[in-house]
């Protein structure tokens, strides 16, 4: 599968970003980050071309993962961009909220990165229409 586009990947921790953008980064994608929600929106509304996926943590000051995933679905624009939760909330209570966010996946930390960028070919070769064996 050719690889390449752009990946936003938002977590409060920067060596997960490290992590995330290093691993996309040596199969070819080019990876923009973001410290928490705020930060990932507002660059969102500045971006042309827009990121072909984003990598999301849930739980970020002072915007959390579940907040900027309401923006990204509520915004026309952001609506169609796929949207991939790599986080250590891993309680029932989560993945039932993630499922009803508009999340296209739910990843745990800690996480194989061979798994998430399997997920973001996916997503940047068939956009949302893509479906992730669980």
């Amino acid at each position: 599968m050719e690889r390449g586009g752009l990946v936003y990947v938002c977590d409060d921790t920067e060596q997960i970003r490290r992590l995330i953008r290093v691993n996309l980064e040596l199969e070819g994608y080019e990876v923009r980050e973001a410290g928490d929600g705020e930060e990932l929106v507002a660059a969102l509304h500045e971006l042309d071309p827009l990121p072909g996926v984003v990598t999301l943590d849930a739980q970020m000051s002072p915007r959390d993962g579940w907040w900027t995933i309401a923006q990204i679905r509520a915004d026309p624009r952001l609506a169609h961009i796929p949207v991939i939760m790599v986080t250590a909330s891993v309680q029932q209570h989560d993945r039932v909220q993630a499922e009803g966010s508009g999340l296209d996946a739910f990843v745990s930390k800690p996480f194989d990165p061979e798994h998430l960028i399997e997920l973001v070919s996916g997503f940047m070769a068939e956009g949302r229409a893509h479906s992730p064996s669980p």
